[in-house]
């Protein structure tokens, strides 16, 4: 098996898992970074691999690119809820 090929398998791994793990409320944070991993071991696949070959790497890094857009979108509602938490507090509506 030739490296392209692991990076390949990597970026599909990593990107399948940011995506399902984007879903779960607490193990997101760490799943963001799966996400990114995924983006880059699919950029790295389709260098490595064999023309003809790149349909593991590029399916890794279109699914590391959702992932990552799914973990941002999740990491920003957070914080806003918790910042507009802390502001509705301090105005005496709890």
């Amino acid at each position: 098996m030739d490296i392209g090929k692991k990076f390949s398998i990597a970026a599909l791994v990593c990107g399948i898992l940011g995506i399902v793990g984007s879903f779960i409320p607490i193990i997101t944070y760490f799943t963001f970074v799966l996400a990114i991993l995924g983006i880059v071991f699919g950029v790295k696949g389709r260098k490595l691999a064999e023309p003809g070959n790149t349909g593991l790497a590029t399916a890794g890094f279109v699914l590391g690119i959702i992932g990552t857009a799914i973990g941002a979108i999740g990491v920003i509602c957070a914080i806003c809820t918790i910042s507009s938490l802390g502001i509705l507090g301090a105005y005496g509506a709890f």
